[in-house]
């Protein structure tokens, strides 16, 4: 008899165990692996302009020379490069150049970053390698979930998740977002059909373009086949909070068009629906048995709306870390006790690490790095502990270290070099190593290195923010309110600068609260060059802006106007950007000043 896979599927359990033992296999010897990687790298962009520009005319046998003499000279001869060192030779791309510029096979594709973190969004190459490194993840990640919270065969996937418009650079090639190359992929079908899942909604609806239609579309068909639902995904947890919250105000706009087998007039794009008219028919008592839930919901401020609306979901899955754990507590309220599991690590650049234990909160989450994606180096980073030097610097460096170097509860920052053409490409990626699986590291992220609050000698990244804000919202939930969203931005237009700190808040808490909220976040940096600058009033006290309802949003539609896809959107944890500045100073409704160190 066929044993019965973790997705009821006959073959399938054999095909988690043939992945899961190729990725011990490679995790095993990494220092081997690593090496045999940046070969085949090597090798596949031999010649190429930005390495004849390091190597010069040494006529180097990559496949015969011996492996430990190849990768130290590698490091030795081409330097660490930012993405402004890369940015003349992607342009040259861009603009049509087909020589061998950083790859050998030419490249017809671009992807754009989020843009979150610099303000702008920057093109990176995008090969057939990107996809297949993001099946190959896919259904390691889904293999390892199986084990944890097996799925039914043939059943479905709640998926939120957004193309944005590809367009044409002035060379002709195809520019987009990572997820939108990825959706319009092969291998996103390939994906599905190797886990046995199955998207709710068609491609018409994913790739709209129209964030507030598409999330409409989500919503109604995953309720249509709310029994066949096994998971709810995205790519951030922000899209999740963000289409339930929709949710709260459309519900019986959805529950209609349920009863009568129709369509809201509401969704305008034709062809989106013409796709969606062609899956659902009228189903009176399923929308019945939704608005009786609606109802109860509604009176509990919609906790628990996830396990309620489709009893059958093993998991809510979606990238969790980072900027988006501040989105953790209100997932876990529409979520109830329904496990949140956190998605893979990766980048605009390149996949990172895999997530092997599903059953971790994602506070706790960890990621093993996949040592045959890219060649992998690590930056040790040292926190200053003296309060001179500038305040640009945020961490002591020490020399990069090859991935079978790493020590355990040791900071880096990333470096990359990728099949794509990226040489020595520093990710800005601050991660600690927690421990490892065989040989290969498992990653906490810490945060992105340039988002800094700085002002002075201060130096507070996005992690000693989130901490702050938590410590400071607290109070908000003993009145009955909660944080939406938040951002920041170090103010020094004035002399002493201080950090602004802006809230959208859901209900109404009195000024003396938000008051005491300023002051405790104030309060909370521990940063000890904040501190010595507080008190000697080199920097001005904390201000909390509150801004209206609704007005992250605005941020939200400012950056897909831009070209983002909700699928890569993050919001700022700090800003320069003039704009968003102009947007949150337009909507603040009150401001307050701390009163700590007075």
């Amino acid at each position: 008899m066929e044993a019965e896979d973790s997705n009821g599927n006959g073959n399938g359990r054999s095909n988690d165990h043939d992945i899961i033992r190729w990725f011990d296999t490679i995790s095993t010897n990494v220092a081997t692996v690593q090496r045999e990687t940046l070969r085949q790298i090597l090798e596949l962009n031999r010649g190429v302009e930005y390495l004849k520009k390091w190597f010069g005319d040494k006529d180097l046998d990559i496949r015969e020379m011996d492996a430990c003499e190849m990768e130290s000279l590698y490091t030795s001869l081409v330097p660490l490069a930012s993405h402004e060192d890369l940015e003349p030779f992607i342009q040259r791309i861009a603009d049509g150049d087909t020589s061998p510029i950083l790859t050998q096979h030419p490249i017809t594709t671009l992807s754009l970053s989020s843009g979150t973190t610099e303000g702008r969004q920057k093109f990176i190459p995008f090969t057939r390698h990107s996809s297949e490194t993001t099946l190959q993840i896919f259904r390691l990640a889904a293999a390892y979930r199986s084990r944890v919270y097996p799925t039914r065969s043939k059943g479905r996937i709640l998926e939120f998740i957004y193309s944005s418009k590809r367009f044409k650079t002035g060379g002709g090639l195809m520019a987009g977002t990572a997820t939108t190359h990825y959706f319009a992929s092969e291998e996103f079908r390939i994906k599905q059909e190797k886990t046995k899942l199955f998207t709710c909604s068609p491609h018409e609806v994913i790739s709209s373009g129209d964030y507030k239609q598409t999330t409409y579309c989500h919503l109604l068909l995953g309720l249509f086949f709310h029994k066949e639902v096994e998971c709810i995904t995205s790519t951030f947890a922000y899209s999740i909070v963000q289409a339930f919250s929709s949710f709260e105000e459309q519900w019986e706009d959805i529950c209609k068009d349920i009863k009568e087998g129709n369509v809201s007039n509401k969704i305008t794009l034709p062809k989106m629906r013409k796709a969606v008219l062609d899956i659902i028919e009228p189903n009176p008592i399923l929308a019945s048995r939704i608005e009786a839930i609606c109802e109860g919901l509604q009176g509990s401020d919609w906790f628990g709306l996830v396990p309620k609306l489709w009893p059958n979901a093993k998991y809510v899955y979606s990238i969790m870390t980072g900027s988006m754990q501040h989105y953790l507590k209100k997932l876990r309220h529409y979520c109830g006790s329904l496990p949140l599991v956190s998605a893979e690590y990766g980048s605009t650049e390149s996949w990172i690490g895999v997530n092997l234990d599903p059953s971790l909160e994602p506070e706790k989450v960890t990621f093993a790095v996949m040592p045959t994606f890219s060649y992998f180096e690590f930056i040790p980073l040292y926190r200053q502990d003296q309060y001179s030097g500038s305040g640009s610097v945020d961490f002591i460096e020490d020399d990069p270290v090859p991935l079978s170097q790493v020590k355990v509860g040791q900071e880096y920052e990333i470096v990359l070099t990728t099949f794509t053409g990226l040489y020595r490409y520093r990710l800005g990626d601050v991660v600690e190593v927690s421990g490892f699986h065989n040989e290969t590291p498992k990653l906490k992220f810490i945060c992105r290195r340039k988002l800094l609050l700085v002002v002075n000698i201060d130096k507070n990244t996005e992690k000693d923010l989130q901490l702050v804000v938590e410590r400071g919202s607290q109070l908000l939930s003993k009145h009955r309110a909660e944080l939406v969203d938040f951002t920041s931005h170090a103010k020094l237009t004035h002399q002493p600068g201080h950090y602004v700190i802006y809230w959208e808040i859901k209900g109404e808490v009195e000024e003396r609260v938000l008051c005491e909220c300023c002051r405790e976040m104030d309060a909370s940096f521990v940063d000890p060059g904040y501190v010595v600058s507080r008190r000697t009033n080199s920097i001005g006290p904390l201000e909390l802006c509150i801004v209206e309802r609704g007005t992250f949003k605005k941020i939200l539609d400012y950056f897909i106007g831009n070209g983002a896809a909700l699928s890569q959107f993050k919001t700022p944890r700090c800003t320069n950007d003039q704009t968003l500045l102009k947007i949150l100073d337009l909507y603040a409704v009150k401001r307050f000043r701390s009163t700590a160190y007075s």
